[in-house]
């Protein structure tokens, strides 16, 4: 890690418990600033460090951008569930190719694969019954592409052998599945907070990932 990469990761650090503290308290203003900016610091992160791979980092740099648009897209006023959920596949697709650049073994990937298909079938299993029950079948396909785009960067994160990545790759399937059952089950307003640390925490430990 270089210097300027502890730094920035520090500020990424302060920006992400500004987060926090404004989504325990509702304070949007604060949020619009802090949740973008957290994310942003993260980028510059990855993009300043010294990598073990220069070309997993590329790829990283990239997926995390399209986490920050999936960040404006969900935290905006509105409905934009959709162009969020599409920002956020693209960048786990991302993510997965940055780890296959350099695969671990494959034993690692073959645990990885059952615990996704185990957990994840069970979590998809629950949000797919119920959209279906509320009548919003339109987003079934979309969740499912999206589970299984999260589900490959998770199994991939497993398969590296890295214990950053796969604390981030697991904190981030872990996020998605408290967002999902916010979104699709019921309401549960002390999720807010808890989505967000396994957030921040989740593209820390990806970032880390690459040293």
């Amino acid at each position: 890690m270089t210097t300027a990469a502890w730094v920035l990761l520090a500020v990424a650090g302060v920006f992400a418990v500004g987060d926090w503290i404004a989504v325990a308290r509702d304070d949007k203003p604060l949020e619009y600033v802090c949740k973008p900016a957290a994310t942003a610091a993260l980028i510059t992160t990855a993009a300043v460090l010294d990598p073990a791979y220069a070309d997993t980092r590329a790829w990283f740099v990239a997926a995390l951008v399209l986490c920050l648009v999936g960040d404006v897209f969900l935290m905006l006023p509105g409905d934009r569930l959709v162009p969020g959920l599409a920002s956020f596949l693209v960048g786990q697709v991302l993510f997965a190719v940055g780890f296959l650049l350099h695969p671990g073994a494959a034993g690692a990937y073959a645990i990885g694969l059952v615990i996704v298909g185990v957990v994840g079938g069970r979590l998809l299993e629950r949000f797919v019954g119920a959209l279906r029950r509320a009548g919003r079948r339109e987003l079934v396909v979309p969740l499912v592409a999206y589970f299984v785009a999260i589900g490959a960067m998770v199994v991939t994160a497993i398969g590296s052998g890295n214990g950053f990545a796969i604390a981030g790759g697991v904190l981030f399937f872990t996020s998605d599945s408290l967002i999902g059952e916010v979104r699709f089950v019921g309401d549960r307003r002390h999720f807010g907070v808890a989505i967000m640390v396994t957030y921040h925490l989740a593209l820390a430990g990806l970032v880390l990932s690459l040293v």
